[in-house]
Formats: C-alpha cells, structure tokens, sequence
C-alpha cells in the first residue's frame, strides 16, 4: 500500500471514532442510558403482558411528573 492510501484510511478512522464519541456523548447529556431498571424488570417479569403492564405505568408516571 502506498502513503496516501494509509493517510485516506487513517483519516476516515479518525473521522468515524469521532463522530462514534460524539454520538456517545450526546446519548449521555440527553439521558438516553439513565433507564437502569428496565434491564432489570425484563429479568423479573418473563411475560409479555407482565412487560406491557409495567410500560404503561412508567409513561403515566412520566405523564404525571411533566
């Protein structure tokens, strides 16, 4: 391989870690990752209808806090 096609491939890999880090920032300053009980109620409740019952308390929870 030449040095130019080192510089063109080590760019665009510098490019897209960026804009991977960027994304990540942006996920945690919008709160995208603050959800720390939904992984854990999917192991306590196996069933569909138990999942969809607990989903609708959280959004009128929300509804209530806005």
């Amino acid at each position: 391989m030449n040095t130019g096609m080192v510089a063109i491939m080590l760019a665009t890999s510098i490019i897209i870690g960026l804009l991977g880090l960027i994304s990540f920032i942006w996920g945690l300053k919008n709160g995208q990752f603050d959800d720390e009980k939904k992984m854990m109620q999917g192991v306590l409740f196996d069933s569909e209808e138990d999942l969809r019952h607990m989903a609708n308390n959280q959004s009128i929870k929300k509804e209530k806090n806005e």
